[in-house]
């Protein structure tokens, strides 16, 4: 069963309509296949309709549904031969950051991504992909195993921000963010980076500065949340909606600014109604990123990086 978020009422009640008018039909010598067919082609219009025109705010909604494919999934549906790496070899394992070696179409890869988590226990588990600095240091340690084979580095970034906890920030958490955004920076192989939900702040960028970054076409990735931003703008949280219209946080605004490099479109209604078409269309998206990417040297590779981001903000 779908979850429906409050802008999409309209086409949850056709659909339980529709619902209805089957399980009435079930069992019954009615035949109103017809009228139903009539309800299902209203309710794809709508859907369709719908998705065409959302504001930011309603794809930051998107972004947070409960059902959106997280990293779990997108590891089982594009990957095969993933071998799990834990720990940071400094203090312990952060289940909020995955990564390990696997295979991509084909390419060997490193993938390191957010895992968020989808019901009570995964997501304490996960701590809502949040991370924490030895999070960060595992990336960083799997960067530069990477690096030292010759792997291509893929990461999936879905999270809120990093973890804001005294602990963590006992632990060190702006340094390792910051040495995390250096080793994407300093890598000699290949980098991409995909936001597939939410990209928030430097959570976000410390596993995001590569070669190339794309954006799911109902992402988001801002430097704030609009909860966030409207409490210091406005003191309330209540003007969400327009904080997220002026910080410019969808895919189609970044991809204007130069933040992004392309998008991966999704289906019609959001990656949650076909996790397994999302990621196919992000497979071939990132393996064309890596085949482009693959024909340079390291040190132009290192190169084309720190330009790309020196260049962020000089439109």
């Amino acid at each position: 069963m779908i979850s429906f978020l409050d802008f999409e009422k309209p086409i949850a009640e056709l659909e339980a309509r529709i619902a209805e008018l089957r399980a009435t039909a079930d069992g019954s010598d009615l035949d109103i296949e017809s009228e139903i067919g009539k309800l299902e082609k209203k309710s794809s219009g709508m859907l369709a309709a719908t998705y065409a025109k959302l504001s930011p705010w309603q794809k930051t909604q998107v972004a947070r549904h409960p059902q959106r494919p997280h990293f779990v999934d997108y590891l089982r549906l594009m990957f095969t031969d993933f071998v799990a790496l834990g720990g940071d070899r400094l203090y312990g394992e952060d289940a909020a950051i995955i990564g390990g070696f696997a295979t991509l179409g084909g390419r060997k890869v490193m993938v390191i991504g957010h895992e968020k988590g989808h019901d009570t226990a995964t997501r304490i588990k996960h701590n809502f992909g949040m991370a924490k600095p030895e999070g960060y240091r595992k990336a960083i340690r799997l960067m530069e195993m990477a690096s030292k084979f010759g792997l291509p580095v893929v990461t999936l970034v879905d999270t809120a921000g990093a973890f804001p906890g005294v602990e963590a920030e006992e632990r060190g958490q702006a340094e390792a963010i910051a040495r995390s955004t250096e080793a994407c920076l300093a890598l000699g192989v290949p980098m991409v980076a995909v936001i597939v939900g939410e990209g928030g702040s430097g959570g976000a960028v410390a596993i995001a500065a590569a070669n190339t970054v794309l954006m799911l076409e109902h992402s988001v990735y801002s430097v704030i949340s609009p909860e966030g931003a409207s409490s210091i703008l406005w003191r309330t949280p209540d003007k969400a909606a327009d904080a997220a219209t002026a910080m410019k946080v969808t895919a189609q605004d970044l991809l204007g600014l130069k933040v992004i490099d392309g998008i991966v479109s999704e289906p019609v209604g959001g990656a949650h109604r076909d996790p397994a078409a999302t990621a196919s269309a992000l497979a071939d998206a990132i393996g064309r990123e890596l085949d482009a990417l693959g024909r340079r040297k390291p040190a132009e590779l290192i190169r084309q990086r720190e330009e790309r981001f020196l260049a962020i903000g000089s439109l």
